[in-house]
């Protein structure tokens, strides 16, 4: 999941930002509360930490034992409903 930083904070703290991203981190940058661009790795591949990767190859597991999300029966009526 991205993280989300202001222009500013891009302008004042890039060499550190791309630092983070060298690592996976992935921003989305916003001026004056609107995504303006995205600061990823290049290939737009994310590397992943060991205890990432650990929580991916669970919830794939999870997914195909059929296992339930959480979320319930999906219910587009009463999702609109105010």
């Amino acid at each position: 999941m991205s993280k989300i930083i202001t222009l500013r904070e891009a302008n004042q703290g890039f060499a550190g930002y791309v630092r983070e991203v060298e690592a996976g981190e992935e921003y989305v940058i916003t001026r004056h509360g609107v995504a303006v661009a995205r600061l990823v790795p290049v290939g737009g591949a994310r590397v992943l930490s060991g205890e990432q990767q650990a929580a991916r190859i669970r919830a794939r597991a999870r997914m195909r034992e059929g296992w339930p999300i959480g979320a319930g029966p999906l219910d587009r009526a009463a999702a609109h409903e105010r």
